[in-house]
């Protein structure tokens, strides 16, 4: 039987133990802090429900995440958090696929699909006219078999054109620059084939079931005669990758900051959703994507921005007032990969990020450091490795350059970041500096291109 008792009072708030009542002996399992006092039958059933969604996370992954994203899918800072619980559970999350996205997100083959009605521009109508089309007749084929079977009074060009943008037609044909020149042609045959049946013209190769090639007498399917742009180029990666996010409130096949995420983390960066949980006095540094910039003039006549930012966790808003502002504006353009340093600021009942400085990610050099188990251990050694990282710091808003500790003991390769006040300005002269006193550096950058 779970049992609450009242232990004291801190101000306003009661502190409650929860435990486990065995045999007349209380067993203490958990302590909690809660403003208000739920009674008994309350409790119970908050404690049951945690079971039940613990057990089926824990036996039944892939089910019970896609069925928190669809229930949490108006919500976007939910649906990225939960995306990136996910990606650390080694759930892929696919994009939309007209072969295989239902209406909501959707489990399917050890991947979690994401549900047409997700997509901007996309209808409810269009959303059951592809399903029906889809469940009566099988797989779509190409876009010309697609745009055949499905109702295109319900399917528009605008429709289609977000499917093909946001990768639903991927698995047919990658090149989505091609889908969209193919599109208009396409889109009028189908409007004409469909104009013919309902006139009664039925097309000769409908009214046989299939025709016949010219060439190997092979049956022919009446989309192979449809129109073809001429051949293009695809997009760019990350044109695909913006407007994925356009259309869909994520980046779902990539992310601009996945390929450089293990190298980030030795920069100890927080993530944007545990920004609610730092104080408010300390240092930060978290590195983001830019997803809008708004230049804002105070009452003074001085500029300062308002920032969209992202990581792979959540979104948030970020601020950089004057005095910081014309030190880093150049850097704030839409789409730029930067690490920022600040703090954060509460304010009804909002968390903001105060910027204080940034840097491109491509820019960023790490200062790396070997040293073998004795070196690390000696304090001589730590003494000489400490007064050259101060010398080369010198002013603190100036050292930019983390230094990063590597410890080598056979197999075994351990990571040591330096604390903020070690960073340096300079990685050349430093890398030197510490070559010159015998020990073994180099300078690593961030980002390998």
């Amino acid at each position: 039987m779970v049992k609450i008792i009242a232990k004291k009072s801190l101000g306003t708030q009661n502190v409650y133990d929860i435990g486990v009542e065995r045999d007349h002996n209380f067993i203490i399992k958990n302590g909690l802090v809660a403003s208000n006092c739920f009674n008994k039958s309350h409790s119970t059933a908050y404690g049951y429900v945690t079971y039940q969604t613990a057990y089926l996370k824990a036996n039944y992954p892939l089910e019970y995440m896609a069925a928190l994203l669809t229930a949490n899918c108006d919500d976007t800072d939910k649906v990225q958090k939960y995306i990136a619980t996910c990606t650390n559970m080694g759930i892929q999350i696919d994009p939309p696929d007209i072969n295989s996205s239902g209406v909501d997100f959707t489990p399917l083959g050890g991947k979690i699909v994401f549900g047409l009605s997700a997509v901007r521009n996309v209808g409810q109508n269009a959303i059951a006219s592809i399903l029906e089309a889809r469940e009566t007749t099988g797989d779509f084929k190409s876009l010309a078999d697609f745009c055949d079977r499905i109702d295109l009074t319900a399917v528009n060009r605008r429709t289609l054109q977000s499917l093909i943008y946001c990768g639903a037609f991927d698995k047919l044909d990658s090149n989505r620059n091609q889908l969209i020149h193919d599109l208009d042609l396409v889109y009028d045959w189908a409007q004409s084939r469909a104009r013919d049946r309902a006139t009664g013209q039925g097309n000769l190769f409908d009214l046989l079931g299939g025709g016949f090639s010219s060439k190997n007498n092979t049956p022919q399917n009446s989309f192979d005669s449809a129109p073809k742009a001429k051949s293009v180029p695809d997009f760019p990666p990350q044109e695909k990758l913006r407007m994925e996010k356009e259309l869909l409130g994520f980046y779902v096949s990539d992310h601009p900051l996945k390929s450089i995420r293990r190298t980030a983390k030795i920069l100890a960066p927080i993530n944007l959703s545990q920004l609610g949980e730092q104080q408010e006095d300390t240092t930060l540094c978290a590195v983001v994507i830019l997803n809008n910039v708004k230049k804002v003039i105070t009452k003074k006549g001085d500029p300062m921005a308002i920032l969209q930012i992202e990581d792979l966790t959540a979104q948030s808003e970020a601020v950089v007032f004057p005095k910081n502002y014309e030190r880093v504006n150049l850097l704030l353009q839409v789409d730029a990969r930067l690490i920022i340093w600040g703090k954060v600021d509460r304010r009804d009942e909002q968390t903001q990020f105060i910027v204080e400085d940034a840097e491109p990610v491509e820019t960023v050099q790490m200062v790396m450091v070997e040293f073998n188990p004795q070196q690390a251990a000696t304090i001589e050694e730590q003494h000489r490795l400490r007064t050259i990282l101060q010398e080369q710091s010198g002013e603190k808003e100036k050292a930019k350059v983390p230094v990063i500790g590597v410890v080598q003991a056979g197999n075994s390769r351990r990571l040591v970041r330096f604390g903020r006040q070690f960073w340096v300005q300079n990685s050349i002269s430093t890398v030197q500096a510490l070559q010159n006193a015998q020990f073994m550096a180099r300078v690593q950058p961030l980002v390998n291109d």
